[in-house]
Protein backbone atom coordinates (compact mmCIF):
# COMPACT_ATOMS: atom_id res chain seq x y z
CA UNK A 1 0.00 0.00 0.00
CA UNK A 2 0.96 3.64 -0.39
CA UNK A 3 1.90 4.93 3.06
CA UNK A 4 0.36 7.93 4.77
CA UNK A 5 3.45 10.09 4.41
CA UNK A 6 3.41 9.75 0.62
CA UNK A 7 -0.30 10.57 0.52
CA UNK A 8 0.15 13.65 2.71
CA UNK A 9 3.02 14.79 0.50
CA UNK A 10 0.86 14.34 -2.58
CA UNK A 11 -1.92 16.37 -1.00
CA UNK A 12 0.46 19.25 -0.32
CA UNK A 13 2.06 18.97 -3.76
CA UNK A 14 -1.14 19.15 -5.80
CA UNK A 15 -3.03 21.57 -3.55
CA UNK A 16 -4.41 24.43 -5.59
CA UNK A 17 -4.00 22.48 -8.84
CA UNK A 18 -6.93 20.08 -8.52
CA UNK A 19 -10.55 20.57 -7.57
CA UNK A 20 -12.00 19.47 -4.27
CA UNK A 21 -14.98 17.66 -5.76
CA UNK A 22 -18.31 17.61 -3.90
CA UNK A 23 -20.25 14.81 -2.28
CA UNK A 24 -24.01 14.52 -2.89
CA UNK A 25 -26.57 12.62 -0.84
CA UNK A 26 -28.07 9.74 -2.80
CA UNK A 27 -30.61 8.46 -0.30
CA UNK A 28 -30.52 7.17 3.25
CA UNK A 29 -26.92 6.21 4.11
CA UNK A 30 -25.90 6.68 0.47
CA UNK A 31 -23.61 9.25 -1.16
CA UNK A 32 -22.08 9.98 -4.54
CA UNK A 33 -18.56 11.39 -4.73
CA UNK A 34 -18.75 13.62 -7.82
CA UNK A 35 -15.20 13.18 -9.02
CA UNK A 36 -16.27 13.44 -12.66
CA UNK A 37 -16.25 17.21 -11.98
CA UNK A 38 -12.46 17.05 -11.66
CA UNK A 39 -10.22 18.78 -14.22
CA UNK A 40 -10.32 16.86 -17.53
CA UNK A 41 -13.45 15.03 -16.41
CA UNK A 42 -11.90 12.29 -14.29
CA UNK A 43 -9.90 11.51 -11.15
CA UNK A 44 -6.76 10.99 -13.21
CA UNK A 45 -5.67 14.64 -12.89
CA UNK A 46 -4.82 14.02 -9.23
CA UNK A 47 -2.31 11.31 -9.97
CA UNK A 48 -0.78 12.89 -13.05
CA UNK A 49 -0.07 16.18 -11.32
CA UNK A 50 1.60 14.33 -8.48
CA UNK A 51 3.57 12.09 -10.84
CA UNK A 52 5.03 15.01 -12.80
CA UNK A 53 5.63 17.30 -9.81
CA UNK A 54 7.26 14.56 -7.73
CA UNK A 55 9.48 13.57 -10.65
CA UNK A 56 10.48 17.21 -11.12
CA UNK A 57 11.47 17.40 -7.45
CA UNK A 58 13.73 14.38 -7.97
CA UNK A 59 15.31 15.89 -11.10
CA UNK A 60 13.72 13.30 -13.42
CA UNK A 61 11.78 15.71 -15.64
CA UNK A 62 13.55 16.97 -18.77
CA UNK A 63 12.76 19.64 -21.34
CA UNK A 64 11.47 16.86 -23.62
CA UNK A 65 8.50 16.50 -21.29
CA UNK A 66 6.31 13.46 -20.68
CA UNK A 67 4.98 10.47 -22.57
CA UNK A 68 2.01 8.27 -21.70
CA UNK A 69 -0.32 5.60 -23.02
CA UNK A 70 -4.01 5.71 -22.33
CA UNK A 71 -7.47 4.52 -23.25
CA UNK A 72 -8.34 8.21 -22.97
CA UNK A 73 -8.72 9.59 -19.44
CA UNK A 74 -5.13 9.15 -18.27
CA UNK A 75 -3.97 10.81 -21.47
CA UNK A 76 -6.27 13.77 -20.91
CA UNK A 77 -4.93 14.15 -17.38
CA UNK A 78 -1.28 14.00 -18.38
CA UNK A 79 -1.91 16.43 -21.24
CA UNK A 80 -3.68 18.86 -18.92
CA UNK A 81 -1.08 18.60 -16.17
CA UNK A 82 1.76 18.99 -18.67
CA UNK A 83 0.15 22.07 -20.20
CA UNK A 84 -0.40 23.64 -16.78
CA UNK A 85 3.21 22.90 -15.81
CA UNK A 86 4.62 24.09 -19.13
CA UNK A 87 6.08 20.83 -20.47
CA UNK A 88 5.41 18.94 -23.74
CA UNK A 89 3.25 15.80 -23.71
CA UNK A 90 2.98 12.89 -26.14
CA UNK A 91 0.06 10.52 -25.64
CA UNK A 92 -0.40 7.12 -27.28
CA UNK A 93 -4.00 5.89 -27.52
CA UNK A 94 -5.57 2.91 -29.28
CA UNK A 95 -7.33 3.54 -32.57
CA UNK A 96 -10.55 2.57 -30.78
CA UNK A 97 -10.32 5.49 -28.32
CA UNK A 98 -13.52 7.60 -28.42
CA UNK A 99 -13.14 10.59 -30.73
CA UNK A 100 -14.38 12.90 -27.97
CA UNK A 101 -11.27 11.98 -25.95
CA UNK A 102 -8.88 12.22 -28.89
CA UNK A 103 -10.21 15.67 -29.78
CA UNK A 104 -9.77 16.85 -26.19
CA UNK A 105 -6.20 15.55 -26.12
CA UNK A 106 -5.34 17.61 -29.16
CA UNK A 107 -7.14 20.65 -27.77
CA UNK A 108 -4.95 20.40 -24.67
CA UNK A 109 -1.86 20.61 -26.86
CA UNK A 110 -0.70 16.99 -26.67
CA UNK A 111 0.89 15.17 -29.57
CA UNK A 112 -1.46 12.23 -30.14
CA UNK A 113 -0.32 8.93 -31.62
CA UNK A 114 -2.97 6.26 -32.30
CA UNK A 115 -1.59 2.74 -32.17
CA UNK A 116 -3.26 -0.69 -31.91
CA UNK A 117 -6.82 -1.70 -31.16
CA UNK A 118 -6.62 -1.71 -27.36
CA UNK A 119 -4.78 -0.02 -24.52
CA UNK A 120 -2.11 -2.72 -24.20
CA UNK A 121 -0.92 -2.16 -27.76
CA UNK A 122 -0.76 1.61 -27.31
CA UNK A 123 1.15 1.02 -24.07
CA UNK A 124 3.75 -1.19 -25.77
CA UNK A 125 4.33 1.46 -28.44
CA UNK A 126 4.73 4.22 -25.83
CA UNK A 127 7.16 2.14 -23.79
CA UNK A 128 9.36 1.65 -26.85
CA UNK A 129 9.41 5.39 -27.49
CA UNK A 130 10.19 6.13 -23.83
CA UNK A 131 13.04 3.61 -23.65
CA UNK A 132 15.77 6.17 -24.31
CA UNK A 133 14.82 8.07 -21.13
CA UNK A 134 14.50 11.44 -22.82
CA UNK A 135 10.89 11.80 -21.67
CA UNK A 136 9.27 11.00 -18.34
CA UNK A 137 6.95 8.01 -18.69
CA UNK A 138 3.62 8.46 -16.92
CA UNK A 139 1.85 5.15 -16.42
CA UNK A 140 -1.93 5.14 -16.62
CA UNK A 141 -2.38 3.38 -13.27
CA UNK A 142 0.68 1.61 -11.84
CA UNK A 143 3.22 4.07 -10.40
CA UNK A 144 3.52 5.00 -6.71
CA UNK A 145 3.41 8.76 -7.35
CA UNK A 146 0.29 8.34 -9.45
CA UNK A 147 -1.49 6.20 -6.87
CA UNK A 148 -0.53 8.60 -4.05
CA UNK A 149 -2.16 11.41 -6.01
CA UNK A 150 -5.34 9.40 -6.41
CA UNK A 151 -5.32 8.68 -2.68
CA UNK A 152 -6.03 12.36 -1.99
CA UNK A 153 -9.61 11.62 -3.03
CA UNK A 154 -9.89 9.31 -0.02
CA UNK A 155 -8.61 12.03 2.30
CA UNK A 156 -11.30 14.37 0.98
CA UNK A 157 -14.01 11.80 1.66
CA UNK A 158 -12.93 11.45 5.27
CA UNK A 159 -13.47 15.18 5.72
CA UNK A 160 -16.69 15.48 3.73
CA UNK A 161 -19.11 12.98 5.30
CA UNK A 162 -20.00 13.74 8.93
CA UNK A 163 -20.10 10.60 11.02
CA UNK A 164 -18.02 8.65 8.53
CA UNK A 165 -18.97 5.82 6.20
CA UNK A 166 -18.49 2.08 5.98
CA UNK A 167 -17.96 1.22 2.33
CA UNK A 168 -16.74 2.82 -0.89
CA UNK A 169 -17.61 1.34 -4.29
CA UNK A 170 -14.91 1.94 -6.91
CA UNK A 171 -14.89 0.95 -10.59
CA UNK A 172 -11.67 -0.90 -11.45
CA UNK A 173 -9.72 -1.28 -14.67
CA UNK A 174 -5.99 -1.10 -13.98
CA UNK A 175 -6.77 -0.36 -10.34
CA UNK A 176 -4.90 2.88 -9.64
CA UNK A 177 -7.90 4.66 -8.16
CA UNK A 178 -8.86 1.68 -6.03
CA UNK A 179 -5.30 1.35 -4.74
CA UNK A 180 -5.14 5.00 -3.79
CA UNK A 181 -8.52 5.11 -2.10
CA UNK A 182 -7.93 1.83 -0.26
CA UNK A 183 -4.57 3.14 1.00
CA UNK A 184 -6.08 6.41 2.22
CA UNK A 185 -9.07 4.72 3.87
CA UNK A 186 -7.24 1.78 5.43
CA UNK A 187 -8.56 1.40 8.97
CA UNK A 188 -11.50 3.74 8.26
CA UNK A 189 -13.70 2.00 5.66
CA UNK A 190 -13.77 -0.99 3.34
CA UNK A 191 -13.34 -0.65 -0.41
CA UNK A 192 -15.25 -2.79 -2.89
CA UNK A 193 -13.89 -3.06 -6.43
CA UNK A 194 -16.54 -3.20 -9.14
CA UNK A 195 -15.56 -4.69 -12.50
CA UNK A 196 -17.34 -5.53 -15.74
CA UNK A 197 -17.74 -9.25 -16.13
CA UNK A 198 -16.03 -8.82 -19.51
CA UNK A 199 -12.90 -7.15 -17.98
CA UNK A 200 -12.31 -8.81 -14.57
CA UNK A 201 -8.70 -7.73 -14.06
CA UNK A 202 -8.65 -7.69 -10.25
CA UNK A 203 -11.13 -10.54 -9.85
CA UNK A 204 -8.94 -12.77 -12.04
CA UNK A 205 -5.77 -11.73 -10.24
CA UNK A 206 -7.22 -12.47 -6.82
CA UNK A 207 -8.38 -15.88 -8.04
CA UNK A 208 -4.97 -16.68 -9.56
CA UNK A 209 -2.94 -15.23 -6.69
CA UNK A 210 -1.13 -12.84 -9.05
CA UNK A 211 -1.90 -10.36 -11.84
CA UNK A 212 -2.76 -12.21 -15.06
CA UNK A 213 -3.59 -11.15 -18.60
CA UNK A 214 -7.25 -11.29 -19.58
CA UNK A 215 -9.27 -10.68 -22.73
CA UNK A 216 -10.75 -7.19 -22.96
CA UNK A 217 -14.21 -6.52 -24.36
CA UNK A 218 -17.54 -4.95 -23.54
CA UNK A 219 -19.25 -1.61 -23.17
CA UNK A 220 -16.74 -0.15 -20.68
CA UNK A 221 -13.53 -1.14 -22.46
CA UNK A 222 -12.67 2.44 -23.43
CA UNK A 223 -12.07 3.43 -19.79
CA UNK A 224 -11.64 0.13 -17.91
CA UNK A 225 -9.83 -1.70 -20.70
CA UNK A 226 -6.55 -2.67 -19.01
CA UNK A 227 -5.44 -6.19 -19.92
CA UNK A 228 -4.16 -6.84 -16.39
CA UNK A 229 -4.47 -5.16 -13.02
CA UNK A 230 -1.48 -3.17 -11.81
CA UNK A 231 0.99 -4.65 -9.34
CA UNK A 232 0.34 -1.85 -6.84
CA UNK A 233 -3.40 -2.40 -7.07
CA UNK A 234 -3.07 -6.14 -6.62
CA UNK A 235 -0.84 -5.89 -3.56
CA UNK A 236 -3.05 -3.17 -2.07
CA UNK A 237 -6.19 -5.23 -2.64
CA UNK A 238 -4.65 -8.17 -0.78
CA UNK A 239 -3.26 -6.05 2.05
CA UNK A 240 -6.49 -4.08 2.55
CA UNK A 241 -8.85 -7.04 1.92
CA UNK A 242 -10.54 -5.30 -1.01
CA UNK A 243 -13.42 -7.37 -2.34
CA UNK A 244 -14.37 -7.62 -6.00
CA UNK A 245 -17.83 -7.88 -7.52
CA UNK A 246 -18.74 -8.25 -11.20
CA UNK A 247 -21.46 -6.50 -13.19
CA UNK A 248 -22.77 -7.17 -16.68
CA UNK A 249 -22.84 -4.77 -19.61
CA UNK A 250 -26.64 -4.63 -19.28
CA UNK A 251 -26.24 -3.65 -15.60
CA UNK A 252 -23.79 -0.91 -16.55
CA UNK A 253 -26.04 0.49 -19.26
CA UNK A 254 -29.00 0.51 -16.87
CA UNK A 255 -26.97 2.21 -14.14
CA UNK A 256 -25.71 4.90 -16.51
CA UNK A 257 -29.24 5.58 -17.72
CA UNK A 258 -30.55 5.75 -14.14
CA UNK A 259 -27.84 8.20 -13.13
CA UNK A 260 -28.96 10.46 -15.94
CA UNK A 261 -32.71 10.06 -15.61
CA UNK A 262 -32.88 10.26 -11.80
CA UNK A 263 -29.92 12.50 -10.97
CA UNK A 264 -29.04 14.30 -14.21
CA UNK A 265 -25.52 12.92 -13.88
CA UNK A 266 -23.87 11.98 -17.17
CA UNK A 267 -20.92 9.60 -16.82
CA UNK A 268 -18.93 7.07 -18.79
CA UNK A 269 -19.99 3.44 -18.90
CA UNK A 270 -16.91 2.52 -16.85
CA UNK A 271 -17.88 5.00 -14.16
CA UNK A 272 -21.44 3.70 -14.10
CA UNK A 273 -20.12 0.25 -13.20
CA UNK A 274 -19.73 1.36 -9.57
CA UNK A 275 -23.41 2.33 -9.37
CA UNK A 276 -24.38 -0.86 -11.20
CA UNK A 277 -23.12 -2.88 -8.25
CA UNK A 278 -25.92 -1.46 -6.11
CA UNK A 279 -28.82 -1.45 -8.54
CA UNK A 280 -28.05 -4.96 -9.82
CA UNK A 281 -27.58 -6.48 -6.38
CA UNK A 282 -23.98 -7.49 -7.12
CA UNK A 283 -23.23 -5.70 -3.85
CA UNK A 284 -25.88 -5.79 -1.13
CA UNK A 285 -25.18 -3.46 1.80
CA UNK A 286 -26.12 -4.59 5.27
CA UNK A 287 -28.86 -2.75 7.15
CA UNK A 288 -27.55 0.65 8.18
CA UNK A 289 -24.36 0.33 6.13
CA UNK A 290 -23.17 3.74 4.94
CA UNK A 291 -22.06 3.52 1.31
CA UNK A 292 -20.25 5.96 -0.97
CA UNK A 293 -20.23 5.40 -4.73
CA UNK A 294 -17.34 7.02 -6.59
CA UNK A 295 -18.45 8.57 -9.88
CA UNK A 296 -15.02 9.02 -11.35
CA UNK A 297 -15.27 9.98 -15.03
CA UNK A 298 -17.53 11.79 -17.50
CA UNK A 299 -15.69 11.88 -20.82
CA UNK A 300 -18.50 10.43 -22.85
CA UNK A 301 -20.83 11.20 -25.72
CA UNK A 302 -24.33 12.21 -24.52
CA UNK A 303 -25.78 10.79 -27.71
CA UNK A 304 -24.92 7.28 -26.49
CA UNK A 305 -27.47 7.41 -23.65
Amino acid sequence: MIDGGEIDAAERRISGRIRRTPVAEAGADRWFKLEYLQHTGSFKARGMFNRILAAAERGELTAEGVIAASGGNAGLAVAYAARELGVPATVYVPRTAPEVKVAKLRALGATVVQEGSEYAEAYDAAIKQAADGSRLFCHAYDQPDLVAGHATLGLELLEQIPGGFDTVLVAVGGGGLMAGVASALYGHAQVIAVEPVTIPTLHSALSAGRPVDIEVSGIAADSLGARRVGDIAFETARAASVGSVLVSDDDIIAARRELWEDWRVLVEHGTAAAHAALISGAYRPADGERVVTLLCGANTNPASL
